[in-house]
């Protein structure tokens, strides 16, 4: 895993997005994207929203691509809850995987559950060193 600084989605169009998500499907089917890059996200992607839900209907909460270049990674069950470090251990395991079947080369993601899920990147860290390899790029605002 590689620590970098700088826009998430400057890397739109060059490398795989991973958004931090949660599992919360609103009573139209679309995926609840309230927060953080997950808000940021459904603004610049339109009928995200929905595309997100169509997976969490189909697939529960868990990694998968929900766009072209753009993966969900759950961190938390809702909107109002913290993330959880299970779930977001799991996430990564998941993400992992998937890049493996998929053959991705660069994927990029947030630091999960640390921005406006308040958890700190010290603590969070250690979950994701044994699962996400040098495909994986951790990204943090400048």
């Amino acid at each position: 895993m590689k620590e970098i600084l700088g826009d998430l989605w400057s890397f739109r169009g060059k490398a795989v997005l991973a958004i931090t998500t949660g599992g919360k499907v609103d009573c139209q089917g679309r995926g609840m994207m309230l927060r953080g890059c997950a808000r940021q996200a459904r603004d610049l992607f339109p009928g995200l929203e929905e595309r997100l839900g169509a997976h969490l209907l189909q697939h529960g909460n868990h990694v998968g691509l929900i766009d072209e270049g753009v993966i969900a990674f759950p961190v938390e069950e809702d909107p109002w809850s913290w993330p959880e470090p299970a779930l977001i251990r799991r996430s990564a395991d998941e993400l992992s995987a998937l890049a493996d079947r998929i053959g991705w080369a660069k994927v990029i993601l947030p630091r999960p559950g640390c921005g406006t899920g308040g958890l700190l990147w010290h603590e969070v860290k250690p979950l994701l060193l044994p699962r996400l390899d040098d495909r994986f790029w951790v990204i943090a605002p400048e």
